[in-house]
């Protein structure tokens, strides 16, 4: 069983998909380990220390995923590395698949094995699986310490002999794995907090870490929340009463941070540039969703944009802004996904594909697309 972590190609990528903890445990499961040379330099692991957990270091790509059964990545593979991958490979990476049909196919033709682990079900089973979480919660912290970076004044109340300096005023849209964790980080720093989000349950999560909860509480709000737990689509009406309250609560506000991201659409517009235009020069909006459109209208992605004074971040890959930390989050998921598709008795690869956390992960098998949300339709 030949695992092997390529470098990732993506120019904004600096993660890695396996550290030397994680190689030393794949090498206990029964498996040869190889890694690409400098795959871990951004991350600040050298090559040297995956030679002491175990693995082998190739000299490039070609030579890191020749004849390799598990193939670990952060992001999908390039065009040009699928052809590097053997028939019958197992790929295991987030992979992207909404809007990129065609990339899912071009793996299934490659014969590829290909499990996304973004939607890895949210399951207790599957929570040391989650990547979405672990790099979520660091993706949150992140953006906050972005935004005090930005703002050209302190976070939290001063009380000096030349004066007293104000507490900041943050402001969290979604209070999501990433938004619970910015209002955290943001209360530490000393901010004053406040959060909103669409569903109800969120205003006893957003109190729980000291922020106030801000929403139009009435009684359609309060059945706001289906059975699952998912938001259910608010009347218009009720649209307009929550904007009206949230444009003139922004206007207030010194530091914005916007997080609601919906898998499989764009990102939901939530901050209009009237509501940039509103905010006081010097303030900053962080923007956790740029990659998939944005929550702030004049947000760009990979740059600082500025309106009117106001600051707009657009950081691309926030949570590789961690490398070393996300990394290490990351090789674990993968770990823990991988362990899954492992017969420890025979120390063989033994996919299970009745087991739910496959059926919801596995793109490919057999030359066919095989999830049925991304299936070519008739």
């Amino acid at each position: 069983m030949l695992v092997a972590v390529p470098t990732e190609t993506l120019a904004d990528e600096s993660r890695v998909a396996a550290t030397p903890e994680t190689v030393k445990k794949f090498v206990a499961l029964g498996a040869t380990v190889r890694v690409q040379a400098g795959a871990g330099l951004a991350s600040g692991i050298p090559d040297a220390d995956y030679e002491a957990a175990g693995a082998t270091v190739a000299g490039d790509a070609a030579a890191a995923l020749a004849g390799a059964d598990v193939v670990l990545k952060v992001r999908r593979p390039a065009e040009a590395e699928i052809g590097l991958l053997k028939n019958g490979a197992i790929l295991i990476a987030q992979l992207d698949p909404y809007g990129h049909e065609d990339a899912i196919r071009a793996l299934a033709e490659a014969g590829i094995i290909a499990f996304a682990t973004e939607l890895t079900p949210r399951i207790t089973r599957a929570q040391v699986m989650d990547v979405l979480s672990s790099q979520a919660n660091l993706a949150g912290y992140r953006a906050v310490i972005d935004a005090a970076a930005e703002y050209g004044r302190a976070l939290p109340m001063m009380m000096t002999a030349a004066g007293t300096v104000p507490a900041a005023r943050v402001f969290v849209m979604g209070a999501g794995v990433a938004g619970l964790q910015a209002i955290a980080t943001a209360r530490r720093l000393g901010a004053i907090v406040t959060a909103t989000d669409v569903r109800p349950a969120a205003k006893e999560q957003v109190e729980s870490l000291g922020a106030k909860f801000i929403a139009v509480e009435d009684e359609e709000f309060k059945q706001a929340e289906t059975a699952g737990g998912y938001a259910r689509e608010m009347s218009d009406e009720y649209k307009r009463k929550q904007s009206e309250l949230i444009a003139s609560h922004i206007a207030k506000q010194d530091i914005v941070i916007t997080t609601a991201l919906i898998p499989g659409r764009a990102a939901p517009r939530l901050v209009s540039d009237a509501m940039v235009r509103s905010m006081r020069p010097g303030s900053v909006i962080v923007d956790l969703a740029v990659e998939r459109g944005g929550n702030v209208e004049g947000a760009k992605p990979g740059e600082v944009a500025a309106v009117d004074g106001v600051k707009i971040v657009g950081h691309l890959n926030v949570p590789g802004r961690l490398a070393a930390t996300a990394s290490t989050l990351y090789a674990k998921n993968l770990l823990a996904f991988a362990e899954q598709l492992i017969d420890k008795q025979s120390k063989a690869i033994a996919i299970n594909w009745d087991d739910e956390i496959v059926k919801a992960t596995a793109l490919t098998r057999d030359g066919a697309v095989i999830h049925p949300a991304f299936q070519p339709k008739a």
